[in-house]
C-alpha cells in the first residue's frame, strides 16, 4: 500500500509521472536539448567546447550539432528522442543535424503555448499533420532540377558545399574545400557511389589551406626496412594473420620443460612453422603483403629476402578501404592461392607529407579512389575539419543521388510558413491554431539565424516575411552583409533531400514527445552480495 493507502503496482524505488506533469517534463527535457544547439545555427553560429572527463581530459571544439549531442549525457527520455533524430540525421543526409533539433524544439515550444489554452495534443498532431503535407509541396514546387551530366550541375554542387561549410571551421577556405570536395564526390560512381573510397587522412603541420586531394590510395603506415619503395604494376596481397608467432603464444595451456635444449626446440618449431607460413605467402606471386596485425622481425625478414614489400598494422578501417580500392580480398589462411583474388595498381612508392613517410598506392583499379589530406596547426583543427569535410561529402552524395536543390539562407521555410498561413486561413475548427504554430516555428529558423549573427532579426525577419508575401520565393539572408537577398545570386543553395529530412523528422520527434501522457522510471537495480 501507499501513502494513500492505494495498492502499490509499481516496485519499490519506481517513479512515475502522470499527465501534465510528464508532459511538461518531457518538453522541457527536449527544449533544453534544444536551446543546447540553438547559438550553434547558421553561417555565424558559435563553437562549444566539449572536455572528456575521462583521464586524458581531451578536448573538442567543434559547432557540429551530431558532435556536440553524442557527447551529452542525459536523462530525461524526451532529450534521448531529439538526440536520435540528430544521429539519424547525420547518418542519412551528413547536415541538418543542428536545424532538426531546432526545428523540433520550437515546435514543443508553441505546442506548450496551446496546451496552456487547453487544445489538446491530438488536434495539434492533426494540424501538424496537414502543415507538413504542405511544407513537402513547397519544396517540391521550389525545388530545382540541376541535371546530373552537365556543367550547371557542378555549380550546384559547389554552391551546396558552399552553403555547408559556410557555417564550419572552414568557411574562411569554403572556396578551396568546396572545389575539393566536389572534385572528389564526382570521381564516385554515379550509378552507386561509395564514400568509403573517399579516405581524409589528418596531418598535422602547415595551414588548413594546403590541404589536397590526392588520387589514388595513400596509407598511413611505412614499408619494412630493405624493402623497395617503389613499385611499378605491383600484385598486392592483403591479408588479416597473426605474423608474430615466432615467440610461444599456446593459449590456455602450460608447457613444462626439464631443460633448455627442450626449450629452444619449441621454439624453433615455432620459427619453422612461421617460415613455412612465409613461403606459402610468397608462393602467391605477390611483391607486397599488406596486413592487419603486427608483421615481426623473422617473417619480415623472409620477406626481405624474396624481395618483397610489406606493411604491417594497417587498421581495420584501412585495410577494407584498400581491399576495395586495390579491386583484391582480404585473406586469411594461405593454402590455396588458386582461389585468392590479389590486387593491383600502377605505381606503389613511398611519399614524404610533412615529417611522417606514408605509401601511396596510383591507379587503382577502383579508379573512383582518392584521398583528401587535411593540414592544420593542431589536433583539434584537424578533428574539426575533417568533420566539416564529412558533412559536405555526405552531403553532396545526397545531391548526387537526387540532383535537386532549393536556395538556403532561411528562404525555404519562409515559403512554407506562408503556405502554412495560407492554409490556416482555409482551415475549421482548433487545428487552424496548429497549423498557425507551425508557421511561427518554421520562421524562428531565420530568426535564430540572424540572432546568431548579431544582426536585427525582428527587422530582417519583417523584410523577409514582405518579400515572399509579394512573390519573390528565392529572397532569404545574405548573413555576410546582414540584408536579404536572392539566394540564386549570392549562391547560397540547399540540397532538397536534406531539408525534406529536416521538416519531416523534426515534426515526427516532436509528435511522438507530445503524445506522452505517462512516464514510468524502473527501480534501480540493487547491487547484490555483501561487503566490497
Amino acid at each position: 500500500m501507499n501513502a494513500q493507502g492505494m495498492p502499490r503496482v509499481l516496485s519499490e524505488g519506481a517513479e512515475q509521472l502522470k499527465g501534465e506533469m510528464s508532459r511538461m517534463s518531457s518538453i522541457m527535457g527536449a527544449l533544453a536539448v534544444s536551446d543546447l544547439v540553438r547559438s550553434t545555427l547558421g553561417p555565424k553560429g558559435m563553437d562549444k567546447i566539449l572536455q572528456s572527463q575521462s583521464n586524458n581530459q581531451s578536448v573538442e571544439v567543434t559547432n557540429d550539432g551530431a558532435t556536440i549531442l553524442r557527447s551529452v549525457v542525459v536523462d530525461n527520455p524526451a532529450a534521448k528522442i531529439l538526440i536520435d533524430i540528430s544521429r539519424v540525421q547525420d547518418e542519412e543526409i551528413g547536415d541538418g543535424t543542428t536545424s532538426v533539433c531546432v526545428v523540433a524544439g520550437e515546435l514543443l515550444r508553441e505546442a506548450e503555448k496551446l496546451m496552456m489554452m487547453r487544445v489538446h495534443p491530438q488536434t495539434i498532431i492533426a494540424g501538424w499533420r496537414l502543415a507538413v503535407d504542405s511544407c513537402r509541396q513547397v519544396l517540391e514546387r521550389i525545388k530545382v532540377d540541376a541535371g546530373r551530366d552537365s556543367d550547371l550541375f557542378r555549380q550546384q554542387l559547389v554552391k551546396i558545399a558552399q552553403t555547408t561549410l559556410s557555417s564550419k571551421l572552414l568557411t574562411n577556405d569554403r572556396d578551396h574545400f568546396a572545389n575539393l570536395a566536389v572534385d572528389a564526390v564526382l570521381r564516385l560512381d554515379k550509378e552507386n557511389p561509395d564514400l568509403d573510397l573517399i579516405y581524409i587522412l589528418k596531418k598535422p603541420g602547415g595551414s588548413i589551406r594546403d590541404s589536397f586531394l590526392e588520387e589514388g590510395f595513400i596509407l598511413d603506415k611505412s614499408i619494412g626496412v630493405g624493402q623497395p619503395k617503389r613499385l611499378e604494376n605491383p600484385r598486392i596481397l592483403v591479408a588479416n594473420t597473426p605474423m608474430d608467432t615466432d615467440k610461444i603464444k599456446i593459449y590456455g595451456a602450460q608447457v613444462k620443460t626439464d631443460s633448455i635444449a627442450k626449450m629452444a626446440e619449441i621454439e624453433a618449431a615455432e620459427r619453422a612453422k612461421m617460415v613455412e607460413k612465409c613461403k606459402k605467402i610468397i608462393g602467391h606471386n605477390v611483391n607486397v603483403f599488406i596486413n592487419r596485425q603486427l608483421i615481426y622481425d623473422l617473417p619480415e625478414q623472409e620477406f626481405t629476402d624474396a624481395g618483397m614489400c610489406s606493411i604491417e598494422h594497417a587498421d581495420f578501417d584501412g585495410i577494407e578501404r584498400i581491399a576495395a580500392a586495390l579491386g583484391g580480398e582480404i585473406v586469411s589462411t594461405f593454402d590455396h592461392p588458386e582461389l585468392v583474388r590479389v590486387g593491383s595498381c600502377k605505381l606503389m612508392e613511398e611519399v614524404i607529407i610533412g615529417e611522417d613517410t606514408l605509401v601511396r598506392f596510383s591507379g587503382v583499379p577502383a579508379g573512383s579512389a582518392c584521398t583528401v589530406v587535411l593540414r592544420g596547426a593542431s589536433s583539434q583543427v584537424l578533428e574539426e575539419a575533417e568533420r566539416s569535410l564529412h558533412d559536405a561529402l555526405c552531403v553532396l552524395l545526397t545531391a548526387v543521388k537526387s540532383p535537386y536543390t532549393i536556395c538556403g539562407g532561411g528562404s525555404s521555410e519562409m515559403e512554407m510558413a506562408l503556405e502554412c498561413d495560407k492554409l490556416a486561413k482555409t482551415t475549421p475548427g482548433k487545428k487552424a491554431l496548429a497549423i498557425e504554430a507551425y508557421s511561427r516555428a518554421l520562421r524562428q529558423i531565420p530568426k535564430i539565424i540572424a540572432d546568431n549573427a548579431g544582426y536585427d532579426s525582428v527587422e530582417l525577419v519583417a523584410q523577409l516575411q514582405a518579400a515572399h508575401a509579394n512573390g519573390e520565393v528565392n529572397m532569404g539572408l545574405d548573413m555576410k552583409n546582414g540584408v536579404i537577398a536572392d539566394m540564386t545570386e549570392v549562391g547560397v543553395h540547399e540540397a532538397f533531400r536534406s531539408k525534406l529530412q529536416v521538416i519531416v523528422s523534426a515534426s515526427e520527434a516532436a509528435e511522438q514527445i507530445l503524445r506522452v501522457d505517462e512516464i514510468v522510471r524502473c527501480a534501480p537495480r540493487q547491487r547484490g552480495g555483501h561487503g566490497h
